[in-house]
């Protein structure tokens, strides 16, 4: 007798970690740690090409050196973080002179979503754009 396939519901899926190819891994490195506060984490290669940061209590953001060149990306492909604070981190923001606003691209603005959540989007190095919202969940 053979067991049942599992059901998609059974078996949970949670994200891991997510990897972004880089051009500049300092400048990432600077902007993931600096900017937008993350921890970084030791990482198994020590190689010089990868750097690690927490996301949250089991995720992870790897930024890997190798790009060879920096792109465009579309906004509607991004990351999002969120914040307990929002206009602290916006502050935050302009006092570090990192652009951002709205999805629309209004600078320094916000979008508030139709849940209303409220939401800023601003690019890393690489261009990939990174949505930081105040979502309480």
């Amino acid at each position: 007798m053979s067991a049942a396939p599992a059901r998609a519901q059974e078996v949970p899926v949670a994200v891991n970690h997510t990897a972004l190819y880089v051009y500049d891994l300092g400048k990432s490195t600077a902007f993931y740690r600096d900017v937008m506060n993350l921890q970084e984490i030791p990482e198994p290669f020590k190689d010089g090409k990868h750097v690690w940061f927490r996301t949250g209590p089991h995720s992870q953001l790897h930024i890997i050196q190798g790009a060879a060149r920096v792109e465009d990306h579309d906004i509607n492909t991004h990351m999002a973080f969120r914040v307990k604070d929002l206009p602290a981190f916006m502050a935050h923001l302009n006092q570090t002179k990192v652009r951002y606003g709205a999805w629309k691209g209004e600078e320094k603005l916000t979008t508030v979503r139709p849940d209303g959540i409220k939401q800023v989007y601003l690019q890393d190095p690489d261009n990939f754009w990174l949505e930081v919202n105040d979502d309480k969940f």
